[in-house]
């Protein structure tokens, strides 16, 4: 069969198949072209989930016949005017979009130049053009996009449901929104407006935080913690939540490059590496993240629809992600997140019943009776608990001042009720005290090794071949832990050593439960996931459990230590380890506000 060269019509048509994917896709190209011309207000109307008429509106700086009757021709763009792939400073840059729009669609461009007397109007219908011709309307332009894909009768039958394809149109719009505080943005689905948001002030952070909890729900306004830090030229910006505050999927994630929204593995992978722990298996929390960056730094040139980069250095952008992030869970502290505690209120409706009161007893951080009761690693709270008590002379008053309160009671003999100034907190004293002794045997770890306890008499343990053999061959590594073990004939370990922190605790418990995390864990494990899975084992069977009762000493002990102890603010296993009620919310609740 002889090579022949393939008609322009066809060569659009099949461009159209990489850059136009769905009606999504021809929103995304046709806002960003109006994000390029210099837009501050951006109107977007979609009818039939973008298949029947999407219409993109803008007062930027528009174009002339000559320029209008150039840009729906294949690879005619303004925005690489010296030819320099390596330096791309726009969002579009390709010359595709429009006319592979116009080889499936019936496209129409209506577009006035800024100073000029009158607009111009160029129709592109499967390939065919017409004009351009003069056209009445403001400085700016609009495109005007009907019967998406009717020139590709094939492409229509891989639609999805004109509310699926309409939550793509609606995602793409916001994602360009965040990206771009300073323009004003809508979306008309059908006869409504379903999103609308004004343009906000260049560093007016209040103003970006409140557009992003249009877009990811007010839990995220009041959880979000601000981000920034810059690097050899570098910048980051942007808003992270707490630890608590996840979800089961990435999508309120969003991360952005160069004013690009971007689905990128190495960032991703940042976000994941720097929250670490903090979040459950299976959870990512939410964020919106800014990274500017030179353009010549990074490489958007990946794919036809620019959702991929690449970076020059990308160890350095991974370091600054990662680092920036882990300062601001740092100083988070023992923060969890605030809307557990309105989720909480909606459910109590009563307080009392089960409950140990700590009134009558002295309220002094003792934190020595309490690492004695509990075997908590609370040593270096022991000391300044008494130079405390002697300065204080209403330490209880100190402690209702205090974040997390002065200890009132225990209800259930599982959950610490604590007062503070203006709210009431609910502790789950075994989530807190587990977050609290995982942390002290990672610092253990990074500080070469956890302090252990020789036992009077081994412990035997035994086991199935199989866990006896996996148990053996990290003996090592265990020890590190602070738990040494060897053999002990077919299918049983001896433990001689034991963390002295976890006091008297399961040791056959642990012990199989340490097998079972070293079993299950895929080669796909780094060796420090597979360090923080063990230690998450250990503190389990090494903190105070549910069904003991405490002294008011020591429930104000355990507040203290969270205090003082960074992300206590959840367990090991991403869960909240408080909630807050405000006093106002309870005054409510008894029509007294």
């Amino acid at each position: 069969m002889a090579v022949r060269q393939l008609p322009p019509s066809l060569v659009n048509r099949i461009a159209a198949g990489e850059v136009i994917e769905r009606p999504a896709s021809v929103v995304k190209e046709l806002v960003e072209n109006a994000l390029d011309a210099g837009a501050e207000r951006i109107e977007v109307i979609a009818r039939g989930g973008g298949l029947s008429l999407l219409q993109v509106a803008d007062d930027g700086l528009g174009m002339d016949a000559e320029d209008l009757s150039l840009a729906i021709e294949r690879h005619a763009t303004s925005k690489l005017g010296d030819g320099d792939l390596s330096n791309i400073g726009t969002l579009g840059f390709r010359g595709e979009a429009l006319p592979s729009i116009g080889a499936v669609a019936r496209l129409t461009i209506q577009s006035r130049a800024q100073g000029a007397k009158e607009g111009a109007e160029i129709i592109v219908d499967a390939g065919r053009k017409s004009g351009p011709r003069p056209a009445a309307l403001n400085m700016g332009t609009r495109v005007e996009v009907r019967d998406l894909f009717y020139a590709t009768p094939a492409r229509l039958k891989f639609m999805k449901s004109e509310r699926a394809e309409q939550a793509a149109i609606s995602d793409i719009v916001k994602r360009l929104a965040m990206a771009h505080s300073g323009v004003s943005f809508s979306l008309t689905s059908g006869e409504r407006t379903t999103f609308r948001v004004p343009a906000a002030m260049a560093g007016d952070g209040e103003a970006v935080l409140a557009r992003l909890g249009r877009i990811m729900g007010e839990d995220f306004m009041r959880d979000a913690r601000p981000v920034g830090a810059e690097r050899d030229g570098v910048r980051l910006e942007g808003f992270a939540g707490l630890p608590t505050l996840n979800r089961a999927n990435m999508t309120m994630q969003f991360l952005f490059v160069n004013g690009r929204p971007v689905r990128d593995k190495l960032l991703g992978g940042a976000v994941r590496a720097a929250y670490g722990d903090l979040v459950p298996r299976g959870r990512f929390p939410l964020a919106a993240l800014f990274l500017t960056l030179p353009p010549r730094e990074v490489d958007v040139n990946v794919h036809p629809t620019k959702a991929e980069v690449r970076f020059r250095d990308p160890a350095s952008v991974r370091s600054l992600i990662v680092g920036a992030l882990r300062q601001v869970l740092e100083e988070a502290g023992h923060s969890a997140t605030a809307s557990i505690g309105g989720q909480a209120f909606a459910r109590a409706r009563a307080y009392g019943g089960g409950a140990r009161y700590a009134g009558g007893a002295t309220l002094s951080p003792a934190a020595a009776a309490f690492a004695e009761a509990v075997q908590a690693p609370f040593e270096h709270f022991a000391s300044a608990s008494g130079d405390a008590r002697a300065s204080e002379a209403d330490p209880e008053q100190s402690y209702q001042a205090s974040p997390l309160g002065a200890a009132r009671a225990q209800l259930h003999d599982t959950y610490i009720i604590s007062q503070t100034e203006d709210s009431v907190i609910i502790v789950d004293q075994h989530a807190a005290h587990e977050r609290l002794v995982y942390e002290k045997m990672k610092s253990g770890l990074a500080n070469g090794g956890i302090a252990r306890q020789m036992l009077l008499i081994p412990e035997v343990v035994e086991l199935d071949e199989t866990a006896a053999d996996a148990l053996a061959g990290r003996a090592e590594e265990l020890e590190d832990f602070g738990v040494v073990l060897e053999r002990f004939g077919a299918g049983a370990v001896a433990v001689r050593e034991m963390p002295s922190l976890l006091g008297e605790t399961d040791i056959q418990g642990l012990v199989r439960d340490l097998a079972d995390d070293i079993m299950q864990g895929d080669g796909t494990q780094t060796l420090k996931e597979r360090l923080e899975s063990v230690c998450a084992t250990m503190a389990c069977h090494g903190s105070v459990r549910a069904g003991r009762k405490l002294r008011a000493e020591e429930m104000n002990a355990l507040l203290r230590e969270m205090e003082a102890t960074p992300h206590s603010g959840q367990c090991n296993h991403g869960r909240p380890t408080y909630v807050e009620l405000k006093l106002t919310d309870i005054e409510k609740l008894f029509s007294r506000r």
